[in-house]
């Protein structure tokens, strides 16, 4: 089958293309190069006026696993009443609950689409043009639970990172000094095992230290019976991904999340990267300094300066936004130090065999709050006064920073500073008054939100195939009209002459947007919903190690080993193939 996208105007940092217009081909699910002449299309979209981006790219919103789950069970209020009739899409409109729809996929009873469930995430991501996340914290004694879950997100592709840090296997090989290639064995088979994309390290060595009783615990901290530093185990398992070839960096939730003064954390943890690529992930929550008379006061500047010293740094905001949420962490230190400020008034702690443990904490920012205006702010100088837009990118950190329906208010908030001026006369003056965001009139360009949440997000996840427009890439594509129109309106260019379009509004609602060159929403409504891939890694390894990891699990743990791996058997869905494998360096 062969498409022709005409007369866009194409956003492809990757090709230097900043905007021209032009046409996109599709054949067979994929990016093509013109056909030639006497080509003959199965069908055409005139663009004209319209801005074209590959499909976007979320690198860390929680969409998944126990964390996600407790969340909705811990506040059924967020989505009791939210059912089918407030969501209902072109597609559930033809069909009824049970039959089978046009594509002969079964059709969910209506109550899945309540809010936050698996198929309003794929169709809220979907309709904003997004088409992969990535689900950051994966228990792999989790993992199962997980992979189900993802799978039943519609038309996303996704991936997980394994969580390692705290795992007890792990720490005993480190206090019995075993090499560093033992590790990287273990490393891979836990990749394999629980069919990851990347490696994922939280608060390293905290959540045993918690069982001691810690209550805080530093960078070089020892974990209590391990005899090893929270650095120590960060840079085994750095120097473990990085020699793996495994192309996502280690993906690291520092110590000391929300701690005034934690920005001397986050500096320490880039000085301890050795050099190696490493990824920082929600760093809005450690640019605080203590200075002022509340103690906290905004150190996004002291942040971005170490930042430019360290190029093997790539780093995501986790920006908040103001209004209900609830914070999921396996930061059990950081989750129950704040449990007494959760709104509603309960929480949820707990522990895990096998690796770690975490809580879940409602929360809701404040515009009149110091400290919820200071989180505010922060974010948005860290996006305002940063240099490398393909080094930092955007999340709200889903759920903890806000929820990811929040990305077209935060794209406005960085793309127009008139409106941006505007928000903060509502905001608590006194926080704002700590900060530099009130000076800064920058504004993002098309090609540097194209960058963030497109380019250099696949780029960074080791995802080639995806996050551009070149020949050969799968044909996930977003298209955003500025006026908000369908796509049979004829516009000239969409910013000559005229003021500002609404960018919450068109990134709100695409246009239209294709998966694997399958239309999947037009204006803003979802008309498709297959199943997604799930992106893995697969290193090599000396398989001697799984008989260390299997009578590793038969002294200690209750879960038999042959139950913790995953296989594609066991979430395929008829002749859907499930995983796909990505690519080592």
């Amino acid at each position: 089958m062969l498409i022709k996208l005409a007369g866009g105007h194409i956003y492809d940092p990757t090709q230097n293309r900043q905007g021209e217009p032009g046409d996109l081909f599709i054949r067979d699910g994929l990016i093509t190069s013109a056909p030639g002449t006497d080509a003959k299309f199965d069908q055409v979209y005139d663009l004209s006026g319209h801005i074209v981006m590959a499909g976007a790219v979320d690198i860390h919103t929680h969409i998944a696993g126990g964390n996600v789950n407790t969340a909705r069970l811990l506040l059924p209020e967020q989505h009791r009443n939210h059912v089918a009739r407030r969501l209902r899409t072109a597609l559930d409109r033809a069909t009824l609950p049970g039959s089978i729809d046009t594509d002969g996929e079964p059709v969910d009873h209506p109550f899945s689409n309540a809010k936050w469930s698996t198929t309003d995430t794929g169709y809220r991501y979907a309709r904003m043009g997004y088409t992969t996340v990535v689900e950051p914290a994966m228990l792999p004694i989790n993992a199962l639970d997980v992979h189900l879950q993802m799978a039943d997100i519609p038309i996303l592709d996704t991936a997980a990172l394994a969580i390692l840090g705290n795992d007890d296997l792990l720490l005993r090989l480190m206090r019995a000094k075993a090499s560093q290639s033992q590790i990287n064995d273990y490393v891979a088979w836990t990749l394999h095992a629980t069919r990851a994309l990347g490696l994922k390290v939280i608060n390293a060595g905290g959540a045993n230290a918690f069982k001691s009783n810690a209550r805080h615990f530093a960078l070089d901290d020892i974990v209590p019976d391990y005899g090893v530093s929270s650095r120590q185990i960060l840079q085994t398992l750095q120097t473990a991904v990085c020699q793996l070839g495994v192309p996502h960096p280690v993906h690291v939730h520092c110590n000391n999340l929300g701690i005034p003064g934690n920005v001397d954390t986050i500096v320490a943890t880039m000085e301890a990267a050795q050099g190696l690529p490493m990824h920082l992930a929600h760093v809005q929550f450690y640019a605080y300094g203590n200075e002022g008379a509340k103690g906290f006061s905004s150190a996004a500047a002291q942040l971005l300066e170490a930042f430019n010293r360290h190029p093997n740094i790539t780093m995501d905001v986790g920006q908040v936004l103001f209004g209900q949420t609830v914070t999921i962490s396996g930061d059990v230190i950081a989750q129950y130090s704040r449990h007494a400020d959760a709104s509603p008034g309960k929480w949820v702690m707990w522990d895990a065999e096998c690796e770690g443990s975490g809580g879940v904490v409602p929360y809701r920012y404040r515009e009149a709050s110091f400290v919820n205006t200071l989180q505010w702010a922060i974010g948005l100088e860290l996006f305002l006064l940063a240099e490398a837009p393909e080094r930092l990118f955007f999340t709200t950190d889903h759920p903890n920073g806000a929820p990811f329906t929040a990305y077209p208010e935060l794209i406005r908030l960085l793309m127009d500073a008139d409106y941006r001026q505007a928000y903060m006369a509502r905001l608590n003056q006194e926080a704002l008054a700590m900060t530099l965001l009130p000076n800064l009139k920058r504004e993002f360009t098309l090609t540097e939100i194209a960058t963030m949440t497109r380019s250099a997000a696949a780029n960074l996840l080791g995802l080639h195939d995806r996050g551009h427009l070149a020949p050969g890439a799968i044909a996930d594509i977003a298209v955003y009209d500025p006026q908000g129109c369908g796509v049979s309106i004829q516009m000239p260019d969409p910013f000559a002459n005229r003021a500002k379009p609404d960018y919450r509004a068109m990134f709100a609602d695409a246009a239209l947007v294709f998966k694997n060159g399958r239309l999947m929403v037009r204006d803003g409504e979802v008309i498709a919903r297959p199943a997604g891939h799930a992106q893995t890694i697969q290193p090599a390894l000396d398989q001697r190690i799984e008989r260390d990891i299997q009578n590793h699990f038969d002294r200690f743990y209750s879960l038999k080993l042959n139950n913790f791996k995953i296989e594609d058997v066991d979430i395929s869905r008829d002749d859907h193939q499930r995983f796909q494998r990505v690519g080592l360096l």
